[in-house]
């Protein structure tokens, strides 16, 4: 390869593309060839030109100026490409493109799957979470049962990991119903318990509580009458 073509390819300016945009452009509604076209557009603004026209785009593609034209339109009404205005430092009014809208809709894409990840996550912890109190009563949680473990998750926000040790603790302590779990969370939640080994700490305490010999009542020494004697009288 020719030296000065060698240099001058590696000073080329480099094009930095998301791999987000190129996993996720068809979820988006985008084309290959309006993802190219955006591309052209991103390197131009990079280059300096924040407003190419469609003729400068048509150079690039494989598109006729025409269609280049159409594609732009296409993009804007679309939400995925903006023709801004601004005045520059000599009061000369020009227009510009920007991309924004592009990655504002890659960003809520990416929230979008996330949560949808989080509620099929809570979904599973949901099921697990039944599975293993049927285990446990072995028998199928009634309406009211499940109501309440559903309401330990939305309401008062307990994690799975803790009402899965509440679990724990009342099999251990043998007071296996749904009342004694609801208060072992109402206190761990009181005394600011979040974490697994916080709860095993705390149900470990309250055991060798309960195993302690508690002291017996005193017993009250019965106050000593005089007697009465009846060889004493005369």
């Amino acid at each position: 390869m020719d030296q000065n073509l060698l240099i001058k390819w590696t000073t080329q300016r480099q094009l930095s593309i998301p791999t987000l945009l190129l996993k996720h452009y068809k979820q988006l509604g985008l084309k290959e060839e309006e993802l190219v076209a955006l591309i052209h557009v991103q390197s131009f603004i990079d280059e300096g030109d924040g407003f190419p026209t469609p003729e400068l785009l048509s150079e690039r593609m494989t598109l006729s100026m025409n269609e280049c034209a159409e594609m732009l339109g296409r993009l804007i009404r679309n939400g995925f490409l903006t023709l801004d205005k601004k005045w520059d430092d000599h009061g000369i009014l020009y227009e510009y493109f920007t991309l924004e809208p592009l990655w504002t809709r890659l960003i809520q894409l990416m929230k979008g799957e996330q949560l949808e990840e989080k509620e099929q996550q809570k979904q599973n912890d949901e099921g697990i979470l039944y599975k293993r109190f049927e285990e446990e009563f072995c028998r199928p949680l009634s309406p009211i049962e499940a109501e309440t473990l559903s309401m330990w998750l939305d309401q008062d926000h307990h994690s799975s990991e803790l009402i899965l040790a509440a679990l724990r603790e009342a099999v251990v302590s043998a007071k296996l119903n749904f009342r004694y779990i609801d208060r072992i969370l109402f206190e761990w939640k009181r005394n600011g318990i979040r974490t697994l080994d916080q709860a095993k700490a705390q149900g470990e305490k309250f055991r060798k509580y309960n195993q302690q010999p508690k002291p017996e009542p005193k017993r009250v020494r019965a106050e000593s009458y005089p007697t009465f004697s009846w060889l004493d009288q005369s």
